[in-house]
């Protein structure tokens, strides 16, 4: 993978977040990318539970002060960065006051998901895109992981289809098992809609489960990873009659050889 380009788009990733699949899958696999010499960025949402001191975040102005439309509501992009440590690997943070200070990642003190989850993961699909267009970073693969990243295919596939910067560059979808039970915003596919993405392209999002938001996102990604042991059958059935190609489950004390030939063979 040496000289590859790979951005890393997830929803939690440790050091900055509880380690669990996810956010542990966000980190070892680009730090393995990183020691195979590959380029790698990652971004994620700075939530508010994010200790910024602790994990020397600050703000990159030259990346920050554009707006992004939401819903037909101009929200502010903030733009910040760390590095973790002894990894020499940077992350980009999503920030915006509206969507991120609370201090929690998906859902409040009862453990309901926050209404607005929907409009976060519009904003945080932007916010990535707009930001690697600034830094005119080219990547060869956008790997996604987590629910709240799961709009990202869905907008390059539409939203930024003509933006010759992506020409190249293939969406990989890791889909791990399912975190929460609840739909989001019944009104996440208007929102959607406003973008200009046609309904027929996402109709999953009229009931926007867990499920359903990850069909969504495979319909529009170039390759797909199951990466958790356990998902439905259904949506396992799904990713295998997708078309797409697709790796299935490996360990942790194996993933790292899975991945790397995934990517040379089936994505590049």
């Amino acid at each position: 993978m040496e000289d590859k380009r790979i951005l890393f788009v997830s929803s939690e990733v440790v050091p900055y977040l509880a380690e669990n699949e996810v956010s542990s899958m966000s980190y070892d696999v680009p730090k393995m990318i990183n020691d195979q010499g590959g380029q790698i960025r990652i971004f994620m949402p700075r939530y508010g539970n994010i200790n910024e001191r602790r994990h020397q975040l600050h703000e990159v102005i030259r990346l920050s002060g554009m707006n992004l439309v939401v819903n037909d509501l101009d929200m502010p992009l903030i733009i910040k960065v760390a590095s973790i440590p002894k990894e020499r690997i940077q992350v980009y943070f999503i920030d915006n006051d509206e969507y991120f200070k609370r201090k929690a990642t998906f859902a409040d003190e009862e453990g309901v998901l926050y209404p607005d989850n929907d409009e976060r993961a519009i904003f945080f699909a932007k916010g990535v895109v707009e930001t690697v267009k600034k830094l005119n970073w080219v990547p060869d693969i956008i790997h996604v992981h987590g629910w709240l990243a799961a709009m990202l295919p869905i907008y390059m596939k539409h939203y930024y289809k003509d933006e010759a910067l992506f020409a190249d560059t293939k969406i990989v979808t890791s889909v791990y098992s399912q975190p929460f039970d609840e739909t989001l915003n019944i009104e996440m596919i208007n929102k959607v809609k406003f973008d200009g993405i046609p309904g027929d392209a996402v109709s999953d999002l009229e009931t926007p489960t867990y499920e359903n938001i990850i069909r969504a996102s495979v319909l529009h990604s170039d390759a797909v990873i199951i990466a958790s042991e356990t998902i439905s059958p259904s949506l396992t059935k799904f990713i295998e009659s997708s078309g797409k190609p697709f790796l299935p489950f490996a360990p942790k004390d194996k993933f790292a050889a899975a991945y790397t030939d995934f990517y040379k063979t089936k994505v590049l």
